[in-house]
């Protein structure tokens, strides 16, 4: 490891260690398994780093051997101490984003602060290389794959009948099955963690959710 890779990593390990110890041990991974890191991908949070990373093997990426690293960061709100350390008044490698809606002003707002533009529209930020899942990555995996289908995927995990039972809580009851799916699926992290890859593997590649394509072509 060269000294760049070792400031990158004990950087990286700070900001996320704040929060959570996995975010800081995921971010580290990913920067570790590059050689030489020239893109940083940002994301939110572990299962937008696994999904990404899941669609970029299936489409026959290897993202280490491109110097690409997909960096979680525990939040969208993180963006600012992540851009002070890659952006160009950093180490100044080339960026790229995922973003939920709801966190988009968060994101835009960082890259202003960053000096990669001021009043950016959405069209701007994609110019960037930051794209906004609406209302999130899950939602957007489940709108393109389909409720039945995701349904599926629930039951090969032997979820299906807590997915049942869940449906049967009187907050849910009435709602759309993508939205109880949406739900289920967020309940807690490691289940979003791993349904963030199993997506992913279910899709069918000419249809892939926009934000998630967009980013990884812009890699």
């Amino acid at each position: 490891m060269n000294d760049k890779q070792r400031f990158q990593l004990a950087a990286v390990e700070s900001l996320a260690g704040g929060g959570e110890a996995s975010l800081a041990a995921a971010a580290a991974q990913a920067l570790a398994a590059s050689l030489d890191v020239r893109t940083v991908v940002l994301v939110e949070g572990i299962s937008d780093q696994v999904a990404l990373q899941a669609l970029a093997a299936r489409r026959g990426r290897d993202l280490a051997a491109e110097g690409i690293a997909v960096v979680p960061m525990g939040g969208a709100r993180s963006i600012r101490r992540f851009l002070e350390l890659f952006g160009p008044r950093g180490l100044d490698v080339r960026l790229a984003g995922l973003c939920d809606a709801g966190e988009e002003g968060d994101i835009r707002r960082g890259l202003e602060r960053a000096g990669l533009g001021s009043n950016l529209s959405r069209g701007d930020m994609e110019a960037l290389g930051f794209y906004v899942c609406v209302a999130d990555l899950e939602d957007e995996l489940i709108r393109c794959l389909g409720a039945a289908a995701v349904e599926q995927v629930v039951e090969a995990q032997g979820e299906l009948g807590p997915f049942r039972t869940f449906q049967q809580q009187p907050a849910w009851q009435g709602r759309s099955n993508q939205e109880q799916l949406r739900r289920f699926i967020g309940t807690h992290s490691g289940r979003k963690i791993r349904y963030g890859r199993l997506l992913v593997d279910a899709l069918n590649l000419a249809s892939v959710p926009r934000p998630l394509d967009r980013v990884l072509a812009h890699m």
